[in-house]
């Protein structure tokens, strides 16, 4: 730090292919995730730091930025999505949700444009959908950001922006990115979670059950161990029943259940319970119902939201 160097050797690294959906044929659905040497990786954090501190001192980023925000998530982000959403279709209001992924953001942005970006580019980003003015607004909007990209060199990968048309009486305009239609979706995934017309979250109860499951079965396969100290310990943390709940949390009585049998097939696992019922499993380990352990978190982030954290 004081000889203002970074040693070339950390900077290597080896590149680790994530799979993200579609075919796993086409090689533009992997994502490369650089393995960096730790003390790369201690002199990034040392150096973000001091970056979100400039940042935030100087008053660069707007209030809506989420991403790399000292108290603020995934799940704020999506909260103030879904309030916006749910209020606008509950006053009887079509509304229209534009999912735009750009190709290859992080591999193709001019790091030289990205360092002097500090104007805004004027785009309002919403509008109303049943009206012609709130229409034209809209792919005025988007013709702005097809500019935008081309300008920094950058481009928008087509095949994967959609459109989610919500409400009653929705006239399900046919938008377009640059030469293009942007073709409807039926639901997509904001963040991880997925956002569905009928903004019901059955779907995700599902997935969630789903991948709570195999973090299970690997448990059952891989370790040999089942005191309570090592399932509990794996099984804890942000699982996928856990994480951003407070969005998604189930609004009917089956996923309610589809979920908690979940938990009782965890708490079944560990050696010495197996003949419990499952609230004495639970009262032996100190734990709540997921019902139960989703209303506290509904109430922790209400307070944080309240206190402005």
């Amino acid at each position: 730090m004081r000889l203002n160097h970074y040693y070339g050797g950390w900077k290597k690294g080896d590149i680790a292919l994530i799979f993200k959906k579609g075919s796993k044929e086409d090689p533009g659905n992997y994502r490369p995730v650089s393995l960096t040497s730790v003390p790369g990786k201690i002199m990034e954090q040392i150096l973000l730091e001091a970056m979100l501190e400039h940042v935030e001192d100087g008053g660069v980023t707007r209030d809506s930025q989420h991403g790399f925000t000292k108290g603020k998530s995934c799940l704020t982000n999506l909260v103030v999505f879904s309030d916006g959403v749910s209020m606008s279709v509950d006053k009887g209001r079509a509304t229209d949700v534009i999912c735009l992924v750009f190709c290859k953001v992080f591999d193709t942005i001019p790091c030289n444009i990205l360092l002097s970006k500090l104007e805004r580019d004027g785009s309002d980003g919403c509008g109303a959908v049943d009206t012609p003015e709130g229409l034209d607004a809209i792919q005025r909007d988007l013709d702005k950001l097809e500019k935008w990209a081309c300008v920094n060199l950058m481009r928008f990968n087509k095949a994967k922006c959609r459109v989610l048309h919500l409400g009653r009486g929705n006239p399900q305009y046919q938008y377009r990115l640059g030469d293009e239609g942007m073709e409807s979706s039926p639901a997509e995934k904001d963040l991880g979670v997925p956002v569905d017309e009928k903004r019901d979250m059955s779907r995700q109860c599902a997935l969630a059950a789903q991948k709570a499951n195999c973090v299970l079965g690997c448990i059952t396969r891989s370790v040999a161990s089942r005191l309570r100290e090592g399932v509990l310990l794996l099984c804890s943390g942000e699982t996928p029943l856990q994480c951003c709940v407070q969005l998604w949390g189930p609004q009917h009585r089956k996923d309610m259940e589809l979920l908690e049998r979940v938990q009782r097939r965890a708490t079944k696992m560990i050696r010495g319970l197996e003949h419990l019922c499952c609230e004495d499993r639970l009262r032996e380990l100190g734990l709540f119902i997921l019902e139960k352990r989703r209303l506290r978190g509904d109430l922790i982030v209400a307070f944080q939201y309240l206190k402005g954290a």
